[in-house]
């Protein structure tokens, strides 16, 4: 979905999880699995502040032990028995359910940031364990009806409901000063997003991912436990550590995250796989695309574009920078990007005038974009771009992530560092044109497709001639292809026609050269008849 209600994080693809939880079986968990001291039951602190018995240092591989350990045994999803209303939520009952501000971590300290825990209910079935650092050691945070409020559409609320937490989101200075707001939200499965200076929660992040788009089904892991060190006042991030857990894989994941005009996390993962991963998704991003001009499939919509994101980027081993165009699909799409090295990946939303989507309401002009960069050499393998069909925008339809050439084994651990920067658009500086827009449209003959593309960027306007347009189709031929000047926006465009006669579908690939040399991103696109 594009905006959780009320919440400001999505819920995960899936959409089928319903119901709500306890704090019980968080702490069962907690004590007998992973051999932390927890508290439950009725005699529990009343708010969510650093509420529990401290429990042994907080050492720095103290999550990444609790990950080795899990993997070493069968998988048991945390989960949460409870009464009506909770074990089956409307979505207006869960925005009824809210934090009471008492019960904000850290409300009131100064340090710049606070926590609000987020409640269990409606498609949000997991429970999660939250735990605060500080000075060393952990605390355990409690949920209970004395830590949130129950509006009007839940009538039987008990005064002191055992409850437990999906997730949670932190505010501190983005925008201003004087004044805290969100940057950050972990919640669903394990999913989380962030957002810069001035925008509007968009795409998101995941964890990672098991074999998505593959015949057998999606393997969705979960952040079953997170950690959130104290930060000192004034510091300028937050360490957030948490525990991975599926069928297949449990990992370790320390996040630092630094919000600004870009908020910044930094990524560092250790797998433990419980089978040998032959499909798995490094620094996965999920984002939707309904319309926009460069695929029209749903007509009868007012908004010229509706998404989240229009493009992924690559920028690969060799450092060409390469840009995709996405789609709403009529069948489930895959792409493949073969790379070794990759430099970076991301979903990117490019144009950020109103007059694009003409939505007052979702403002898609302000929904961030996300990109990875690798830490380290990550070797041969691919980025792997997934288009779904969709005919509502409520659904996140793609999916882009790394996926290593070499299998991931038990037995051993397996390391990925990465970054994932939220900001408006590709953090690295470049010199070259890039595309601005792609418009699609219907040719002047039988069986053809017009096609207008259009690339920006300073070095555009000094151009003395203009440059070559390199054009491929693989099958298809194509023609009338035309280069002209774009005065008012410091660009050039480049138009051509699409013969898609005998065919279902067509590779296409487009850069401008200056004698011999690329002097832009490489465009691709996928016309398919279906």
């Amino acid at each position: 979905m594009t905006d959780d209600p009320g919440r400001g994080a999505s819920p995960d693809r899936r959409g089928v999880l319903i119901g709500a939880g306890a704090w019980a079986a968080v702490a069962t968990l907690a004590a007998d699995s992973l051999g932390m001291a927890a508290y439950a039951g009725g005699d529990a602190p009343a708010a969510p502040a650093e509420a529990a018995a401290p429990v042994e240092s907080f050492a720095e591989d103290h999550v990444r032990k609790l990950a080795e350990k899990l993997a070493a045994g069968d998988f048991v999803k945390p989960k949460a028995d409870v009464t009506e209303p909770f074990n089956a939520l409307t979505p207006e009952q869960y925005r009824d359910i809210q934090l009471r501000p008492e019960a904000t971590v850290w409300r009131g300290e100064g340090l710049g940031y606070e926590v609000r825990p987020l409640p269990l209910g409606w498609i949000y079935d997991a429970p999660v364990e939250i735990w605060v650092v500080s000075g060393g050691e952990t605390q355990s945070l409690i949920a209970d009806g004395a830590s949130f409020s129950f509006g009007p559409s839940i009538e039987k609320a008990p005064d002191a409901a055992p409850f437990g937490f999906s997730g949670f989101r932190i505010s501190g200075l983005l925008n201003r000063a004087d004044a805290l707001d969100e940057f950050v939200s972990f919640q669903g499965a394990s999913y989380f997003k962030a957002v810069g200076q001035g925008q509007r929660y968009g795409l998101s992040a995941r964890g990672l991912a098991v074999d998505t788009a593959r015949p057998g089904g999606e393997e969705f892991p979960l952040f079953r436990a997170f950690w959130i060190e104290r930060p000192q006042p004034g510091a300028r991030e937050v360490l957030i550590h948490a525990l991975l857990d599926s069928q297949s894989v449990a990992g370790a994941y320390k996040f630092i995250v630094r919000p600004g005009r870009e908020t910044v996390i930094d990524v560092e993962a250790t797998l433990y796989p419980r089978r040998a991963l032959t499909h798995v998704g490094i620094a996965p991003l999920t984002s939707m695309y309904y319309v926009g001009s460069a695929q029209r499939r749903i007509e009868g919509d007012y908004r010229p574009a509706v998404h989240n994101s229009e493009g992924l980027a690559v920028v690969n081993g060799h450092g060409e920078r390469l840009w995709r165009p996405l789609t709403n699909p009529k069948m489930l799409q895959t792409s493949a990007f073969v790379d070794k090295d990759l430099k970076g990946f991301g979903f990117i939303q490019r144009n950020r005038a109103f007059a694009t989507f003409q939505d007052v309401d979702a403002r898609f002009d302000r929904r961030p974009a996300a990109w990875v960069e690798p830490q380290g050499g990550w070797g041969d393998g691919f980025v792997e771009l997934i288009e779904i069909p969709v005919v509502e925008e409520i659904h996140d339809n793609i999916v882009a992530y790394w996926k290593p050439a070499q299998t991931l084994e038990p037995g051993t651990g397996h390391k990925f560092a990465y970054r994932v920067t939220w900001g408006d658009n590709i953090p690295a500086v470049w010199s070259g044109a890039w595309v601005s827009q792609t418009r699609v449209g219907a040719g002047r003959g039988a069986n053809t497709v017009q096609f207008v593309v259009d690339f920006a960027g300073p070095s555009l306007g000094d151009l003395a001639e203009l440059p070559t347009a390199d054009l491929a189709a693989s099958p298809g031929a194509t023609s009338n292809l035309v280069v002209q000047r774009l005065p008012e926006a410091q660009g050039l465009r480049v138009r051509f026609e699409l013969n898609t006669a005998g065919t279902d579908l067509i590779e296409l690939r487009l850069g401008l050269r200056v004698a011999e040399q690329l002097i832009s991103e490489s465009w691709l696109y996928r016309w398919t008849r279906a």
